[in-house]
């Protein structure tokens, strides 16, 4: 599975940013989708947790601000990023994850896209 991110970018605080996500297979192949994080000299962290059916978790941090969703004519997953803050400032990573018949689990990693926050 490969997984290809963008999105992006420099923003000021406030300001909104979509992340994507395609994949090499099927969304609905997947029994996980989500997005990671990793800020400057900070270990990575869950941002969103979720499934094709459109459950989702989402750190506390987050709530009421991220969304995750998905486009599965597209093998596209979404990060939608409304009023950022700058401790939002990271590397973003996607996430999917396939569970094998033998239960094997099988994560699979985007190649990460900066997202800075500042004024």
């Amino acid at each position: 599975v490969q997984l290809q991110a963008s999105g992006g970018g420099l923003v000021q605080p406030g300001e909104s940013l979509r992340l994507s996500c395609t994949t090499s297979e099927s969304i609905f192949s997947f029994n996980s989708i989500g997005w990671y994080r990793q800020a400057p000299g900070k270990q990575r962290e869950l941002v969103v947790l979720g499934t094709t059916s459109g459950s989702a978790n989402y750190v506390d941090s987050v709530k009421g601000r991220f969304a995750l969703s998905s486009d599965n004519a597209k093998n596209t997953l979404y990060l939608q990023m409304n009023d950022l803050k700058p401790e939002d400032t990271a590397i973003y990573y996607c996430n999917v994850v396939k569970i094998s018949p033998e239960l094997k689990w099988n994560d699979y990693w985007g190649p990460g896209t900066l997202v800075t926050v500042s004024s």
